[in-house]
This record gives C-alpha cells, structure tokens and sequence, in this order.
C-alpha cells in the first residue's frame, strides 16, 4: 500500500510511524523546510518567500499550558525533566527525537506544497505537489491519505457591526509574536481560551490598559494585573472603540482578536466528499475516517484533547480498517453513528461549530475508538490529568506553570508543587 501524509507536524509524523510498522510505503509532504508544523517559530508573518501563508502560530517565549507528562506519545513519552510546563523549543525538539526514532525523517518531501487531492477511481487518490525550491509540479497516486494539515493556522475572526469604521489595529493572534507592540497601547483582547487569557496577562505587561472580553457564563478566577478588566460580548464597534452586549461603551487602540481558528482544506478538490459548515467538518466517521471515501483520514480534528496521545489512538484505529484487517462500517452505519454523536451534543447545549469538542468527556471518545477498533486504550490518567491542568489554568493563569506532576501508574497522578 502507497499511503500519502499531508503535514510533517506532530499528526503527520505519528501518522507516518505507524503506516510504515505495517511495512506499507509512505511519502510525508511539508510545505516547510522543518518538522514540527505549529511548533516551529519564525518572526515572519503573513507570507513566506513563496508567497504561502505563513503556518505557525508561535510566539517568542510560548511555554506548554499542559504538563509535558500527557504531551508525548503512548509509547514515547517526553524526556524526564524536572518541570511539567516546558518551552516550546524542548517540544520542537521531541517531535524530531521521535521522527528521527521511527526513521519518519526519511518519508518527508519538504518544502513541498500540497496543490491539490483528488479522487482517482473508488479507492485511489491522485495528489499534485508543488516543489517549491525547484518551481516544479509532482503528481503522485496513493491507496490512502491521512490530512494532517493542523487547525492553528486560518484564523477565525468574528464580523462584528462597526468592524470596518475602527480607527485603531485590528490583530489576530496569530500574527502575535511579541508583546513590544502593544507598549503604550490601550488593547481589547476578543476570547478568554488559552491564548486570549495567557496574552491578555503577557501584553499587560507594556499595556497601559488591558480589557478581557469574553462570554464564560462566570468570570474566571485568576486574578490578572490591575491593568486588566473583564468584560462580557462585544456588541458593535465604533470609530475609537467598541459597545459590549452590557451596553457599557470603552475605547481602545488595539483590538486583539484571540477568536481561534477554523478547520481549513484548501487543497481538497470538491470531490473528495468533505465539506465545512459552521467549522463542523463532515461526514466524518468517528471525527476522523472520511464516510465517503474511507480511504482518507483526517487527524487531530477535536479539540481540548491530550493532542499526540489521541492523534496515536485515531492513526491506530485508521490503520485498522484501511489496511483491512477490521471491515469498514457501511455507510449508512457510519452516518447513523456520526448523527447519534451530533445530536448528544446538541443535547447537551454544544452549537455546530462545537461539534469537535471534547473538554472533559474526551475519554469517552478515546474509549470508544478503542473499543470500536479492538486496540489498547489510552491511559484513563491522561484524560484526568488533562482535565485537572486545564482547571488549574482557568483558576490561576499567573501560577499554574509552578505546579509540577508526576504519574504514578495508568490512573494515578500526584502534584508535587
């Protein structure tokens, strides 16, 4: 079996690893030069010199906001070190132990651009590549392909009333790399999830007023610097400022958009039988297995997850049904389970554009994929872990990095500090 990777990121290398424990050829294509995907800093923004969107959303000085205990891999776990929040260069340098362990490195065509994925007949698909250094066009067919193109990368940004009469900056943070921007600035942070509230913190430091605005139905509990106010939705913007849904009115000269990203496939052809509505990406089998044409897989789509353990869990249960050796559900089958899970969530109070979410509940979801497939679960200790550092975060943004972890066994952790 040929089997494609679309990202040399830390998806598209697990993905690698395991299509060649089964013996099977696999060519993994980068658009880079390095490995990594999001983990990979550069102080460039907007395009690169190929005129490609620049992928990473690093910034200078990031460190991990889960434990590094449940950011390896099952069977690779990250090096023993004595803290749990490390930087994201000790990260970076991870992703290229473990390709360099599972002899990845030598399947990646870098600096390769995926143009475009297409359907050749029932089962097959034709990808064309652009060589970027060589200004030449590739086109290569494979049995399977595995989408590993990351979801940090096209940014969501909301279309508030007044968006086009804003006299001052309007920044995603994506293109966030430093916070020596925002010295002097008065600065409007738009979303409290890991990134709005860990830069709301970061940029009050050279800010002369920061304001939080989010839509948690409760402040969250971290006490921030004095220069930081909490605020709830934005309703409009106005020409120095913006009105929020209270009816309280404030101006700014920066708006930071901490909004997150959207699920993006600019290079799948219309045919492969995928589509995006409201960031829900459909039909999926299981979140990852392509109901149309099985024989693609897009990993790493939920989101709030132990991020390399669940990516290893979906390529293993991938794995099992393209290399045949458990038979694909039919379809019908497939699109019954996947609205069952819909509709759960619906139940639940979660909108569409929540449909990848898993939060607290994520063992549920690794569970089932194991149970489905007949392969070893996660360890439950991940989840809880994942699920008890996420909490700190919310609770105590300025310390929760001191706190250190240890694992114990398969369902026990330990805070040491």
């Amino acid at each position: 079996m040929k089997v494609a990777v679309v990202g040399a990121g830390t998806a598209g290398i697990c993905a690698a690893k395991y299509v060649l424990a089964r013996r099977y050829t696999v060519t993994v294509y980068e658009q880079t030069s390095k490995i990594g995907g999001t983990w990979v800093y550069t102080d460039s923004i907007g395009s690169d010199n190929y005129g490609l969107d620049i992928h990473s959303s690093m910034y200078k000085g990031l460190h991990t906001n889960l434990p590094k205990e449940i950011m390896g891999f099952p069977d690779f776990p990250i090096p023993k070190q004595e803290k749990s929040y490390i930087p994201a260069e000790d990260v970076l340098a991870f992703l290229n132990l473990y390709a360099e362990a599972f002899n990845v490195k030598e399947q990646i065509k870098f600096q390769h651009y995926v143009v475009r994925v297409r359907p050749k007949g029932e089962r097959q698909w034709e990808v064309i590549v652009k060589d970027l250094p060589n200004n030449t066009i590739e086109t290569e067919i494979f049995d399977a392909i595995f989408v590993c193109n990351g979801h940090y990368n096209t940014p969501s940004t909301p279309n508030y009333p007044g968006r086009n009469i804003f006299k001052g900056q309007q920044i995603h943070s994506h293109d966030y790399r430093c916070p020596d921007p925002f010295t002097g600035e008065t600065v409007l942070v738009i979303g409290a999830g890991p990134s709005g509230m860990d830069l709301a913190n970061e940029i009050s430091k050279l800010a002369i007023r920061v304001t939080l605005s989010h839509h948690h139905k409760t402040d969250p509990l971290t006490k921030f610097p004095d220069n930081v106010n909490l605020k709830p939705d934005v309703k409009c913007l106005t020409e120095n400022g913006v009105e929020f849904v209270d009816g309280s009115h404030q101006n700014y000269s920066v708006i930071f958009y901490c909004t997150g990203y959207k699920y993006t496939f600019p290079f799948l052809s219309v045919d492969c039988g995928l589509f995006v509505d409201d960031n829900c990406v459909q039909p999926l089998y299981k979140h990852c297995i392509n109901i149309n044409r099985p024989t693609m897989a897009l990993i790493g789509l939920p989101y709030y997850v132990c991020a390399s353990q669940m990516f290893d869990l979906q390529v293993r249960f991938c794995m099992k049904f393209m290399s045949g050796e458990l038979q694909m559900p039919s379809r019908e089958q497939m699109i019954e389970d996947t609205e069952k899970d819909m509709q759960i969530r619906l139940e639940k109070g979660y909108k569409k554009r929540q449909a990848h979410m898993m939060g607290t509940e994520q063992n549920k979801y690794y569970d089932d994929l194991s149970e489905t497939a007949h392969i070893e679960k996660l360890k439950p200790v991940m989840s809880a872990l994942h699920n008890e550092s996420s909490q700190r975060f919310l609770d105590d943004l300025l310390n929760f990095r001191k706190d250190i972890f240890r694992i114990i066994d398969d369902e026990t952790f330990v805070k040491l500090q």
